[in-house]
């Protein structure tokens, strides 16, 4: 059975960090966990969420793998995991770690060698199960190699994936098959006497997801890596990421978060950020809102606030908010609240930034305008920390 958020506060110790609810004093307990670190990123603990993704490159490419590994770092990807399904890919390890800013995780399957290799090529943490890379002198090999370098192993559970005797235990793919997974693995480690765990259990079912963390919160104090597998396209894996892994976050579980997409993994990264967001979570970065429109908008609102989206984009890691609004009923009130916004009115926009009206130009320049006031809040704020920097 699970606790209830008082008897967890109570088993694992009540933590001083909390989750805000920003537009109320309301406040969450967030689950308290063990904390580890992946190069110089903390995970767990009262560490902030973080949020990772994986490259799509064959990693024996470096060129290609280290491109996309700054796009990534560049749109907020605070970790990143590489696919190592054999040697020349555990082998090209090192000059890719040379050549990026953010931690390294290799993710490896079945052969404990790649794992020792990835180790010595200096990655900051391994994705693999202890259980399926050999026999026990291998994980102990692994361990040993992970340990002297206090490299964390995440414990990466998968539905699809699970012992063929937990499938038949449990009749297929289920929550409680996953946990069992789970602990298994975690037992492998600590009978080693090896804790630099966090661990992952992914379903492409996020019913299944969420209620396998569930289980799992009350019988472990590791931290966890959240993520809905196979989630699909973007429009759909978004959506599903965002009901598996905001339900998580908004009780307090989860510690580092993934949204896998079949898309460019800058998109992953993108979504997870937003989550994080919406629930409070993360402050910095853009901030877009936009009104859904109806019947009383004079502009074409739905248009306007895509073209306003796709120009917002290099401005993704700035700390500033937009809005776009279609009517005088919210717009105002919306727009004033944001550091630049527009209302629209019948055939004109007028431009607000700090809740004052300062300029009003016609439909067709309103793209044009906000951007503009944007990039000058911009560099307003870049000559303000110059100067603080220079006194």
């Amino acid at each position: 059975m699970r606790l209830n958020p008082k008897q967890q506060a109570e088993d694992w110790g009540l933590v001083d960090s909390i989750l805000r609810d920003p537009y109320s004093k309301k406040m969450r307990v967030r689950r308290n966990t063990r904390q580890i670190s992946i190069g110089h990123v903390k995970i767990g603990g009262e560490a902030p969420v973080t949020v990772q993704s994986m490259t799509k490159t064959d990693t024996r490419d470096i060129e290609s793998t280290v491109a996309q590994i700054w796009a990534l770092e560049a749109a907020g990807c605070d970790l990143v995991r590489v696919a190592v399904p054999v040697r020349e890919a555990a082998e090209c390890l090192g000059e890719i770690k040379r050549r990026i800013r953010i931690p390294l995780i290799a993710d490896i399957h079945f052969n404990y060698k790649l794992a020792l290799i990835a180790l010595k090529q200096g990655v900051d943490g391994l994705r693999l199960n202890p259980g399926n890379i050999g026999a026990r002198w291998c994980v102990d090999e692994v361990v040993k190699s992970a340990s002297a370098r206090t490299i964390p192993i995440r414990i990466g559970v998968n539905a699809g994936s699970l012992e063929k005797d937990l499938l038949e235990k449990f009749n297929g793919p289920t929550a409680e098959g996953m946990v069992e997974s789970a602990l298994r693995h975690v037992r492998i480690l600590e009978d080693l006497g090896y804790r630099e765990i966090k661990i992952s259990l992914k379903s492409s079912d996020p019913r299944m997801m969420i209620e396998a963390y569930r289980l799992l919160a009350d019988q472990v104090n590791y931290p966890f890596h959240l993520g809905v597998t196979e989630a699909g396209t973007p429009a759909m894996g978004a959506i599903k990421s965002a009901v598996g892994i905001g339900t998580l976050l908004a009780e307090g579980i989860g510690d580092t978060i993934r949204v896998s997409l079949s898309a460019d993994p800058v998109e992953e990264v993108r979504v997870g950020l937003e989550i994080l967001k919406s629930l409070g979570l993360r402050r910095e970065g853009l901030t877009f809102v936009a009104c859904p429109s109806c019947g009383r908008a004079d502009i074409d609102l739905v248009n306007l606030a895509q073209e306003v989206e796709k120009r917002m984009a290099p401005f993704n890691n700035s700390n500033i908010h937009v809005a776009v609004m279609g009517c005088e009923v919210n717009g105002p009130g919306e727009a004033r609240a944001a550091d630049i916004g527009v209302a629209g009115g019948k055939g004109i926009g007028l431009i607000f930034k700090k809740g004052q009206v300062i300029r009003k130009v016609p439909e067709s320049q309103i793209v044009d305008a906000l951007m503009e006031e944007v990039q000058k809040l911009v560099d307003e704020r870049e000559d303000e920390r110059a100067a603080i920097h220079q006194d």
